[in-house]
């Protein structure tokens, strides 16, 4: 039963029935209703990028991402707010966590993108006072208005986000965490993710990144660090006593990555954790298939382990775990009685899911964005078949492609690695050179 946006009351068919006689019914065959996925770590404003980081070495943030994103005016923010929450919601998100934007405009064309398109989004306001000139206090007098902007109950939740330790001085990290900890919301910050911030961390400071956060007190049960891919056990168990949470990217780790974080020893450990899509793939069923692929390639055959947990811990960290992790457990990640009516009805009556023997996992390792029939975000159905029900997806993908090369054009982007098909040419070339010698 669904009302006013949230689950009214949850339970077996025939007890529902018999509660309400009166209800009309809709027999759904072949269907599965499940929470919406949530995307523990994503930057909407990056969906221009798409094909632009493939092959680059690692920390293409410097060379890529900020360059973009700063070359973003408000219309182009908008843009690609709005279509990276229509990729989202295809992919059967109904919640994502926007880690911060870099472009230099106020926050409202994306506000009014993820509105528009009907998603939960969880909005991070970058706080860094190492970069630009504005004035720490300035800094923080934007931090607490945009904390206490949205209502509670919309689709908005607001957080606040240090791009990575070293772009702020310790005071302004402290008090940003301790904001949010006050405001019972996420902090997010990128920690332990390459190789060379770690060791810059411990060149300038004498500690990893993790450490250095620790030793000033930002960690705690709000904050939320993104990626923790290179962790000693002694940071390990900073995250356990502190109750840290962590989002674990494992498509961005595919890709991009130094690691692979050790999700499944977080698992075990009790360290908090949701999945993130890094502005990857936005993809439900691909991203839970790529954490346990991921985890067990990385951890599990070394050791004989072939199940690195089995199906269900990760379909349990993409919903009702990832809530946990982003501090929205009290709205979303499942089907529950007073919860947010985020939801999925997915087709299971393919070849894929015939014969049906273990549905948990037969949905993290076969299903597929396609299968999503419908995606409801607050009991409102957002997208039906994979397109929105009340605005025109089609026509968002034309105006993008008349602007993106725009943007692009205009930033000082630096690719490395050459596209593949410069990369096929000079792979010809090479061979050809051969030939003749």
């Amino acid at each position: 039963m669904v009302s006013d946006g949230r689950f009214t009351d949850v339970g077996p068919e025939r007890e529902l029935i018999n509660r309400y006689p009166d209800k009309k019914q809709i027999q759904l065959p072949g269907k599965i209703i499940m929470p919406g996925f949530i995307d523990a770590h994503h930057h909407l404003t990056q969906s221009f990028g798409k094909a632009l980081a493939f092959g680059e070495p690692s920390e293409i943030f410097r060379r890529i991402w900020v360059p973009l994103e700063r070359h973003l005016d408000q219309e182009l923010v908008y843009l690609a707010g709005k279509l990276a929450a229509l990729e989202s919601l295809r992919g059967g998100f109904t919640t994502v966590v926007d880690a911060g934007t870099r472009a230099e405009v106020k926050l409202d064309p994306l506000v009014q993108a993820v509105s528009e398109a009907g998603i939960r989004c969880v909005l991070g306001l970058i706080c860094n006072d190492k970069v630009g000139e504005q004035k720490p206090s300035d800094i923080l007098k934007q931090a607490e208005k945009h904390l206490y902007r949205w209502p509670d109950d919309g689709l908005i939740h607001p957080s606040l986000a240090i791009s990575i330790p070293e772009v702020a001085s310790d005071d302004m990290l402290y008090a940003v965490a301790s904001l949010c900890k006050e405001a019972g919301v996420v902090f997010q910050t990128h920690v332990n993710e390459h190789l060379a911030a770690v060791e810059r961390s411990l060149v300038e400071r004498g500690l990893r990144p993790l450490e250095h956060l620790y030793s000033i007190d930002a960690l705690h049960s709000h904050t939320l660090i993104a990626h923790a891919t290179l962790l000693t056990s002694h940071e390990l168990s900073l995250l356990k006593d502190t109750d840290t949470a962590v989002a674990y990217n494992p498509v961005a780790t595919q890709w991009k990555g130094n690691a692979t974080a050790p999700a499944m020893l977080m698992h075990e450990m009790g360290i908090r954790f949701g999945i993130g899509t890094d502005s990857t793939r936005s993809d439900g069923f691909r991203l839970v298939d790529a954490a346990e692929a991921t985890q067990r390639i990385a951890f599990g055959l070394g050791s004989g382990d072939f199940s690195t947990g089995g199906g269900w811990p990760w379909l349990d960290h993409a919903t009702t775990g990832g809530a946990e992790a982003i501090s929205l457990s009290d709205i979303t990640g499942e089907i529950a009685k007073g919860k947010a009516a985020d939801f999925l009805i997915v087709d299971i009556d393919v070849p894929e899911f015939h014969p049906s023997r273990d549905i948990i996992w037969e949905l993290t390792r076969y299903g597929n964005k396609d299968q999503i029939e419908a995606v409801f975000v607050a009991g409102q159905l957002r997208l039906w078949h994979g397109w929105p029900t009340d605005w025109d997806g089609k026509a968002l993908m034309r105006e993008v492609s008349q602007r993106v090369n725009e943007a692009i054009d205009q930033a000082p982007i630096q690719k490395i690695h050459p596209s593949s098909t410069e990369h096929h040419r000079l792979y010809q070339a090479f061979l050809d050179n051969k030939r003749k010698k």
